[in-house]
């Protein structure tokens, strides 16, 4: 018998359910997939408890069958709590009127990037901490939801939260107020969520949580996912934003895709503050040979074809990897990765939009 959709379909629909009823028929199977003897479906549609009990029963039934060489069935995560308070992040966003402001800040800039890799999330905390450093009162938001690196990045360790059941208290690194699913989870605990649930989060993080708690800020970082989204379209669509600023490394094929974000920022009518080059130069640190590991100056000319700023490049550097991981952001110090930070973020305060 060969193994089909159809059949793992009607051995689901003959495994009686401890609350009654099967699966198939209580609508409880999403995404059902088989492929040369991998199954993997979603279980979704009834209350957590009740589909880990349900669990165990459909995966003994698939695995009974002939040809099933594994099985994965996930159970979508819940909702996250805030610690010390019952604000629970996740679910679906509420209907609002067009672009709100976000309550306590001045400016909105959103740090996005084509495709994964490029050093998106990196530039987004050393951007918020050098506008920092020039005396500017400063938020990150870290809304790359499926994957949430800024605690780390920025060595946050604190839990937020929610002292009336509603707001959402942020905390504090290196002089930036910062917000992310990621305090609110295990470091390595996946976020299982379908786009309903990301928009709902995403609203929440910037309507629910008191931004303004340490004062008023000046701007609000956002560091987005890669790629042009869910996120990418709902923030637009929800929120009064000053701009973007896109992150590319120099190479043919990331700058293909930063040409996408352009696009999509485009079409959404949000204007691109500039575009910076990332991983744009390696300087040996034995002999001081310099090399250009992933191209150089591609973004610059690109900036230059579409009439867009260029913000600056920044190096392909050992100390900046280390200060990420020390949750230290490099933009901290002094020297050639911090120089070329303060720039930035110089240009983006001589613009008024930070």
């Amino acid at each position: 018998m060969t193994l089909t959709k159809e059949s793992v379909l009607e051995a689901l629909r003959k495994t009686a359910l401890p609350g009654g009823g099967d699966a198939v028929g209580r609508n409880l199977v999403h995404a059902l997939a088989v492929e040369s003897g991998v199954v993997r479906f979603v279980l979704e549609g009834a209350p957590e408890a009740e589909l880990l009990v349900i669990r165990p029963v459909l995966e003994a039934a698939v695995r009974a069958l002939p040809g099933v060489q594994s099985l994965s069935v996930v159970i979508p995560a819940g909702p996250s709590k805030a610690p010390g308070g019952g604000v629970k992040i996740g679910g679906h966003a509420k209907p609002q009127d067009g672009p709100l402001p976000v309550p306590g800040v001045a400016h909105v800039i959103a740090v996005g990037s084509g495709k994964g890799g490029v050093g998106k999330s990196t530039v987004a905390s050393n951007l918020a901490v050098a506008l920092a450093r020039a005396g500017k009162r400063v938020g990150l938001l870290d809304a790359d939801l499926y994957g949430p690196s800024q605690p780390r990045m920025m060595g946050a360790t604190e839990k937020p939260a929610s002292p009336d059941g509603q707001t959402i208290l942020p905390v504090r690194a290196h002089g930036v107020v910062l917000m992310s699913l990621g305090l609110m989870l295990r470091e390595d605990e996946a976020v299982i969520w379908r786009g309903p649930m990301l928009m709902g989060a995403l609203q929440q993080m910037l309507g629910q949580v008191k931004w303004d708690h340490f004062g008023p800020l000046d701007v609000l970082v956002i560091d987005l996912p890669p790629g042009t989204g869910d996120i990418q379209l709902s923030l637009c669509q929800k929120t009064v934003l000053d701009g973007a600023v896109i992150v590319s490394t120099p190479q043919d094929i990331a700058l293909l895709d930063a040409k996408k974000a352009l696009d999509m920022f485009a079409k959404l009518k949000l204007p691109v503050l500039g575009l910076i080059e990332n991983m744009s130069t390696y300087v040996c640190p034995n002999c001081g040979h310099e090399a250009h590991l992933f191209g150089h100056g591609g973004v610059e000319a690109e900036a230059a074809r579409l009439g867009l700023p260029f913000l600056g490049s920044l190096p392909l550097a050992l100390e900046v990897r280390e200060a990420g991981d020390a949750g230290r952001p490099v933009a901290l110090g002094t020297g050639a990765a911090a120089g070329a930070y303060a720039a930035i973020a110089a240009e983006l305060i001589g613009r008024g939009v930070a």
